[in-house]
């Protein structure tokens, strides 16, 4: 993409997060725009502080971001596209220090699910939940601390002026995680060979089959299917989340047309181009 354009991400420069904006837009010419929580990177998007967010929805080994569909679908903004990022784990500490120096580790809790194998073999030392990768590396850098040690990415490590004293050590080399990148309806495509879409169902035996089996006659091919509690205060419903890969020859109005009889409240989130790609952090 050309020109100037903010992004906002969840968590702080070097975060994995940024290594994905960077790599969709182009570094050169992005902004980022650094954000504590997923609410606040849409937030900004809303309110005109940031043209686009970039938002992690799945891992391979951790799974979905359940609570990110939910934000997606209220805030209105819709999926733009995707991005997998290849996530390669990082020990860093303040130079000088070996791993056997290291008492404590500090990292977000979905980073220290991708590492477990490599964790449990180091019983004694203690884990540290925090808000972001990133942050947990600056903060040791910022306050000097000699002991600690963050998992984060190579960028982080270079940024803080951290030294790696165990690289790749996530648990399964496959290690991945898809980011969205959301923004305003205008600025997305009108056609694309993605989409997802989120409904409930009514409440009547087969629903969700008549609807699957409707899709397989079209000949889409279903990705990823999601449910998601939904308090409605009438008692307990589910939202379905689905991503599905458009055959040139179906349009999202005859998707729409033959899936009304089996759902309610059914939502295009968005209309994109298939990353066929996984990039290295």
């Amino acid at each position: 993409m050309n020109g100037h354009i903010r992004v906002s991400i969840q968590g702080e420069t070097g975060s994995f997060h940024e290594v994905a904006a960077k790599q969709y837009f182009g570094g050169n010419n992005i902004e980022i725009v650094p954000c504590a929580t997923f609410d606040q990177t849409l937030a900004e998007v809303k309110t005109g502080r940031a043209d686009f967010a970039v938002m992690a929805i799945e891992n391979a080994r951790a799974g979905s971001i359940l609570y990110n569909y939910t934000l997606i679908r209220e805030s209105g903004l819709k999926i733009l596209g995707e991005h997998n990022l290849r996530i390669k784990q990082n020990l860093m500490a303040l130079p000088g220090q070996t791993l056997a120096d290291i008492k404590e580790i500090r990292s977000h809790p979905i980073a220290f699910s991708q590492c477990m194998t490599f964790l449990n073999q180091h019983p004694e030392i203690t884990l540290v939940e925090t808000e972001d990768t990133a942050g947990s590396a600056r903060i040791i850098s910022e306050k000097r601390l000699m002991g600690i040690a963050a998992i984060a990415s190579s960028v982080a490590a270079e940024m803080y002026g951290l030294e790696i004293l165990a690289e790749g050590i996530e648990t399964y080399r496959e290690n991945y995680t898809r980011f969205l990148i959301i923004g305003s309806r205008s600025k997305g495509l009108r056609t694309g060979n993605k989409a997802s879409i989120c409904f409930s169902l009514n409440h009547r035996p087969g629903s969700l089959a008549n609807v699957l089996i409707k899709l397989a006659e079209l000949n889409i091919n279903l990705t990823k299917i999601q449910s998601v509690p939904r308090l409605n205060g009438k008692g307990w419903e589910y939202m379905f989340y689905l991503d599905l890969e458009i055959p040139e020859d179906t349009t999202m109005e005859l998707i729409y047309s033959l899936l009304e009889e089996d759902t309610h409240d059914m939502e295009i989130l968005g209309i994109y181009l298939k990353d066929d790609k996984i990039y290295e952090s």
